[in-house]
């Protein structure tokens, strides 16, 4: 496992959706519960170190590449909506991470829900 900083560890451990943190080389640094879970019929977190273009098609591993060298011409440049998967209600994005200098050190992919939450606000406290 990658050090992350307490603090941005349990922000992305709690969050209720897949994310996968890649360095430059494509090496899998970190996958949160989540990610695992998602990903347990691939090996869960024995995932972790592994190349993540080794998990993708061809055609996706083209993609991945082609948007990090969209990451690479500016530090701007942050942010792709990769997919929407209509069954899951859910779109994937590859979202660029840069050091304290705007240099580019990896990037991460995260799915992201579009259902509505319905829990009522607050409702746990009551």
């Amino acid at each position: 496992m990658t050090n992350l900083n307490p603090f941005f560890k349990s922000i992305i451990d709690q969050d209720d959706t897949a994310i996968v943190i890649c360095n430059l080389e494509h090496e899998i640094v970190y996958m949160n519960p989540k990610a695992c879970e998602a990903q347990a019929k691939r090996g869960g977190a024995a995932l972790i170190g592994r190349n993540l273009l080794q998990c993708h098609s061809p055609e996706s591993q083209e993609k991945i590449l082609k948007v990090m060298a969209w990451f690479a011409e500016s530090p701007e440049h942050n942010w792709v909506h990769t997919f929407f998967n209509e069954k899951q209600n859910k779109d994937g994005y590859m979202i660029a991470l840069r050091d304290e200098n705007g240099e580019l050190i990896g990037y991460y992919e995260k799915h992201e829900f579009r259902t509505k939450d319905e829990t009522p606000f607050y409702e746990i406290l009551k």
